[in-house]
Parts: structure tokens; C-alpha cells; sequence
């Protein structure tokens, strides 16, 4: 739990700064909430990475995390600007089983 912690942590302040150097919204809540839900993306990623979660549990984890992405950015802003933040939720997600299924144990924490 600790590490997964770490990993949304990291990935949220990663992905800030990005945004925030970069690319320049000119709104820096906007660029928080895409944050957060890039490091929630890595965070939960890590976490559902053991055994002990099914894959049914693995998506409706996801799709629970995408439901709680759109409530809060669309009470935050409206739901133009929460969908992109699922988008970027959903492509992290996908890319971390996907690069997770190329290794023979099929988990990044091995």
C-alpha cells in the first residue's frame, strides 16, 4: 500500500509539473485535477498488481475510479474538462498491463 502511495504521489507531482512547464492551461486547478488522476491512474495500477485481485476486480476497480474521476470533475468544472481526465486515467491504466503483460511473471512488482 505504502509503495502504491508513492506511485500516485510521484506520478501526480510528475505530471503537474509537466502540464504546469509545458503545456500551460493557464488554470491550475484544471492542471491539479489532470494530475491526480494521472497519479491515481499509476497509483491503482500498482496497488490491483497482485494476485489476489481477479481481473473482474481489476475493472470495476477501474471503472469505480473513472465513475469517482467524472462526479469530481464534473461538480469541479463541467463534464468537457472531466472527460480528459479519464482519457488520461484510462491510458495509463491500459499501458501498465500492457507493459506488464510482456514480462514472463505478468506484473511489474516482480
Amino acid at each position: 500500500m505504502q509503495k502504491a502511495l508513492i506511485y500516485f504521489t510521484l506520478g501526480t507531482i510528475l505530471s503537474f509539473l509537466i502540464n504546469y512547464f509545458f503545456i500551460s492551461s493557464e488554470n491550475i486547478a484544471l492542471d491539479i485535477f489532470y494530475a491526480i488522476a494521472f497519479g491515481l491512474a499509476w497509483g491503482l495500477s500498482y496497488y490491483l498488481d497482485t494476485p489476489k485481485f481477479t481481473l473482474v476486480q481489476k475493472l470495476l476497480s477501474s471503472f469505480a475510479a473513472m465513475g469517482l474521476l467524472v462526479l469530481a470533475g464534473t461538480a469541479i468544472f463541467n463534464l468537457e474538462l472531466a472527460i480528459p481526465a479519464i482519457l488520461k486515467f484510462s491510458t495509463v491504466f491500459v499501458a501498465y498491463y500492457l507493459i506488464a503483460s510482456f514480462r514472463g511473471s505478468k506484473s511489474l512488482r516482480k
